[in-house]
């Protein structure tokens, strides 16, 4: 299988895929993996959980396991209406388009989930009884959907959440080579009353995704015919698009040799209201002391990182963050200040929690 070495950087470990995923109903095929078969004996034990949409009772059924609640596949085809394909030769599913476009790969250790080739560290589909289930959170975190999910009565009812008005598309720098394929992907908006706020926010992102690639252009240059092949890979992810808000994080990835490859992360939030990218003190204003109470946090969380490798004094930039719901999730980048394999360091926080009470970090944005 190609690009072993990217795949190994971007899921730190997810191996090398393995048997493919039937279309039909969602069911794994004998003789698969034993990764995925042990996944099957692992997750023999859950509880049925009733699903519904708008409240609505649904044909499928979910699961809880290990304290999540799962759903399965098919839910998001016939009853959210996603588009679900599936490609025998990659062995990937493909569920959805846009900006919601997510791959399912089985591997030897996992069963991935990217949206918009942009890998999910930490969510991971799973084989539970033979039949592929997602998490939740995937919905709720990334795909515009909210669940509400009672315990009391194991019913599960999911509802599009109101999003801004606006169109977002996948815009693409590629070039097709053997020895150094470039493809990266990135988000562009358009619908906007304010213009020029519209032109601002894609040409930040853009710029961003422009300068990666031609840093990439100048390695591809001072490439040797006997090195390796090279690889230039890059996906985005929207995190929040409401209350006139935008949040997304792009990942822009490179190999040029040596054990693995690279990979960076960019976080933008934006104000649809006048096109500002915002730090995070913009969202913090109402807490005079947010920095000094959120560093303290966040030396705390990282010195207990098992791979930490020292130096953390406090924030030295105020954009590595991304909005989620009531949340903001601060990150830090690959050998920052942990090993790699660490990844990302990631930390959330609720808005409660670092805000006064009854304090929007949108008041003053809208």
């Amino acid at each position: 299988m190609k690009n072993i070495k990217k795949k190994q950087a971007l899921t730190w470990g997810a191996g090398i895929m393995a048997a493919g995923i039937l279309l039909s109903g969602g069911i794994l095929p004998a003789g698969t993996s034993q990764a995925a078969s042990a996944a099957v004996k692992a997750n023999a034990e859950h509880s049925l959980v009733v699903l519904k949409v708008n409240g609505k009772i649904t044909p499928q059924t979910g699961v809880v396991h290990e304290g999540k609640v799962w759903v399965p596949v098919t839910f998001l085809r016939d009853s959210l209406g996603m588009s679900l394909t599936y490609d025998k030769a990659e062995k990937v599913y493909t569920i959805g388009k846009g900006t919601t476009k997510v791959n399912l790969s089985l591997t030897d250790y996992e069963i991935s989930i990217r949206v918009n080739n942009y890998y999910l560290n930490g969510y991971q589909a799973q084989n539970i009884n033979n039949r592929l289930f997602v998490p939740l959170d995937l919905l709720s975190d990334y795909l515009g959907y909210k669940g509400d999910y009672s315990a009391a009565t194991g019913a599960l009812n999911v509802v599009s959440k109101p999003q801004n008005a606006i169109t977002i598309k996948t815009e693409s720098i590629v070039k097709e080579s053997k020895d150094t394929p470039v493809k990266l992907d990135y988000p562009q908006i358009s619908g906007l009353v304010n213009a020029k706020a519209q032109q601002t926010i894609n040409d930040t992102i853009k710029q961003t995704l422009n300068k990666f690639a031609a840093e990439a252009e100048k390695e591809i240059a001072n490439r040797s015919s006997d090195d390796r092949p090279y690889e230039f890979d890059g996906g985005y992810v929207i995190t929040y698009n409401q209350d006139g808000i935008l949040s997304l994080i792009t990942t822009q990835y490179s190999y040029t040799g040596g054990a693995h490859g690279m990979t960076y992360r960019n976080a933008f939030t934006f104000s649809l209201k006048d096109g500002k990218r915002l730090l995070i003190g913009d969202l913090l204003k109402a807490n005079p002391n947010y920095k000094k109470e959120l560093n303290a946090k966040l030396s705390k969380l990282i010195k207990a990182e098992g791979g930490y490798l020292g130096g953390f004094t406090g924030l030295n930039t105020e954009k590595n963050f991304y909005v989620k719901d009531g949340k903001l999730a601060v990150f830090f980048q690959i050998y920052e200040y942990t090993a790699y394999a660490s990844g990302f360091p990631e930390y959330e926080f609720t808005f409660k929690e670092l805000l006064p009470d009854g304090s929007s970090p949108f008041a003053s944005l809208k």
